[in-house]
């Protein structure tokens, strides 16, 4: 069994969606698919995505991002943890998986998670421009803090006796050094909303020795600290040059 990854392959955009519908159903019958967030924030068109990836894999693990817990367009008192209890009704209905997945001895657990500016403080420009902080919609009291902790509280504490290998995946970042140092400096600004240290703790709690992650649509394969780190984002069409738009294998069962 090989083990696929992508991440933010936002199927609202119609060349993204063309490339899902064009995607071989009969060479991947026998693989296992890790789907690092970013689908898209409309249900059904979720629904019509986690479909077709589960019928090309024998097994599809999923994490959602925060395109995914967006509200827009919904009741205007339904929240973003609402909108996440649906999004894992969704993935159950579509026989995709949202738990810890072993085999082989090797377990693969998802990392669920927020930003919580363990990264940085967020400035005035990236207050008014990020699109999260008008399309979720939290409980009274949850900063992005909180919704972190939150999800965080819902993650593996520790692999289970017999495993002989642990590899974990998340949509954020798990620590700031993931990306480039090419990445021009007006685009650093979106540094806070990127990820949360309290990720990397945790998969190296588990002793992950592979994670892949998504959120900041930028491929890269890199090793630090004894962990191998993948971001295998789709990305937005117009993004061909940090994106690679197809499945990569990171390894096998």
């Amino acid at each position: 069994m090989r083990i696929f990854a992508l991440s933010d392959i936002h199927v609202d955009h119609d060349d993204n969606a063309k490339w899902l519908r064009g995607l071989s159903a009969a060479d991947y019958r026998r693989d296992l698919l890790i789907l690092a967030g970013d689908i898209t924030h409309r249900q059904p068109l979720l629904a019509w995505c986690l479909n077709e990836f589960a019928r090309r894999f024998a097994q599809v693990l999923f994490v959602p991002g925060n395109h995914d817990l967006w509200v827009m367009g919904e009741a205007p008192g339904k929240t973003s943890l609402q909108k996440f209890d649906e999004v894992v009704a969704t993935a159950a209905d579509c026989g995709v998986s949202m738990r810890p997945y072993l085999g082989n001895g090797t377990l693969i657990a998802p990392l669920l998670g927020w930003y919580d500016y363990s990264f940085g403080e967020p400035g005035e420009d990236l207050l008014q421009r990020w699109s999260d902080f008008y399309a979720c919609r939290w409980p009274p009291g949850f900063d992005p803090a909180n919704v972190a902790a939150h999800f965080a509280a819902m993650n593996l504490s520790q692999a289970p006796a017999g495993v002989d290998r642990v590899m974990t995946f998340s949509h954020f970042l798990p620590r700031l050094d993931l990306v480039p140092r090419y990445v021009p400096a007006q685009h650093r600004i979106l540094d806070p909303v990127l990820g949360s240290t309290r990720l990397d703790a945790q998969l190296r709690r588990l002793g992950s020795v592979a994670h892949v992650y998504g959120h900041s649509h930028i491929n890269r394969k890199v090793r630090i600290d004894g962990v191998e780190y993948f971001n295998n984002a789709f990305g937005y069409p117009h993004e061909e040059t940090i994106t690679a738009k197809q499945l990569v294998c990171i390894g096998t069962l």
